[in-house]
């Protein structure tokens, strides 16, 4: 049998997992008086030759997502192309760990992983960032494959760690799917004390605490390469402006929300990452009331 929003009622048998809707999601009104530091510095490492649009469209959806400031770090070899792309995001060459030293000294958010390659220069740089970064970190795409090699990394990092894995990554790491993905979500998290954004129909969202929901949103057209780098972007965005476990569940509605938007007014065979992005502030509009 299903519930309403088409989610196995055996997904829902454990007392402590939800429903996840953007209508029961809110975001704070601004203090008049507030300004952009209190909204999160995010650093953002990723891109890579040839891959430049995964970080680029991460940094655009952190900015419209509210942080206060974003910094990007790429390699040298493609940091002019982000300066041209970037207008209110601050890109910086960043191919290894000292160049990102004095960012990780500065930021409360980091996200690592959208477009970073994987050659062995840059999964030695993403080790380097999630051994020693101590903010609340987003882990994707590239970023989660040192993990699938070794998975001891969660027990040295000092961090809170979001991985966003869709279902390949999960399973590389290790993850195991059934027909209960809420069930492996939580047995993951259990595992190895992280907090777990299983992408896909009906993502799963785990915390270590034993928590887990189901997101009934979001639809087919976000099917598209670029998409989770937007949800990086959104993750990071709420991390720097709101407590972890309110961030996540935010911002993947946020997300979601943005997407279901874009098939409402595009349809979803046209709409693009981009176009979510352009959807945020009538998303974070909405949330706020305003």
């Amino acid at each position: 049998m299903n519930d309403p929003y088409g989610i196995p009622e055996t997904w829902l048998s454990h007392p402590d997992t939800s429903v996840l809707l953007p209508e029961d999601r809110s975001l704070p009104v601004r203090p008049r008086d507030s300004h952009k530091g209190d909204y999160g510095k995010v650093l953002i490492l990723g891109g890579a030759v040839g891959y430049t649009g995964a970080v680029s469209m991460c940094a655009h959806a952190a900015v419209r997502s509210g942080a206060g400031l974003v910094s990007v770090g790429v390699p040298e070899a493609v940091w002019p192309i982000l300066a041209v792309k970037q207008d209110v995001a601050m890109p910086f060459p960043a191919d290894t760990f000292r160049d990102t030293a004095e960012k990780l000294a500065w930021c409360d958010v980091c996200v690592i992983g959208p477009g970073m390659g994987r050659d062995r220069a840059r999964l030695q740089l993403a080790r380097d960032v999630l051994e020693a970064v101590t903010v609340p970190t987003v882990a994707d795409a590239d970023a989660l494959f040192p993990l699938s090699r070794d998975m001891d990394i969660l027990k040295r990092t000092k961090a809170p760690l979001i991985l966003t894995p869709h279902a390949g990554e999960f399973t590389r790491m290790g993850g195991v799917l059934t027909d209960d993905r809420a069930a492996d979500a939580r047995h993951f998290v259990s595992a190895h004390g992280c907090t777990l954004v299983l992408k896909g129909h009906r993502t799963v969202i785990a915390f270590p605490e034993g928590d887990a929901h189901i997101l009934a949103a979001g639809n087919p057209g976000m099917s598209k390469g670029g998409s989770g780098d937007v949800l990086a972007g959104v993750l990071g965005a709420m991390l720097g402006q709101l407590p972890l476990h309110e961030a996540v569940l935010t911002g993947t509605c946020v997300h979601a929300a943005a997407g279901d938007l874009c098939a409402k007014e595009l349809g979803e065979y046209g709409m693009t990452p981009t176009d979510m992005i352009r959807a945020l502030p009538a998303v974070t509009k909405s949330m706020t009331g305003r």
